[in-house]
């Protein structure tokens, strides 16, 4: 992803951080300000495995009242809304999630 708050673009998706948008095929998806906060943050890293802990302290802070399953349902949330690029957004069972540009696993 293109540091700062730089437009990122792969096949199929656009994130605009200054706008806080998100367009797959060029369609705005509606996400909620944590599941964009989630998205950009996987994609921004692209190809880089996060367990549940990791997206809590690095999306949601240091808020303990978060239960680490709340990263499930806005994984789960994130990949209905963003159907055709569903495929890259990554669960590897037992260790975490991560994005991966084509749904590619390596």
């Amino acid at each position: 992803m293109n540091e700062g708050n730089e437009i990122f673009k792969c096949p199929g998706m656009e994130i605009d951080p200054t706008r806080h948008e998100v367009l797959i095929n060029g369609r705005p998806v509606d996400l909620t300000v944590k599941e964009f906060n989630l998205l950009q943050f996987l994609v921004k890293n692209e190809g880089r495995v996060f367990n549940r802990d990791q997206l809590l302290k690095n999306v949601w802070g240091e808020q303990s009242e978060i239960k680490s399953r709340t990263v499930d349902v806005h994984i789960r949330r994130i990949r209905e809304k963003i159907a055709e690029m569903s495929k890259s957004l990554l669960t590897l069972r037992g260790v975490g999630y991560k994005f991966r540009i084509n749904g590619k696993r390596k």
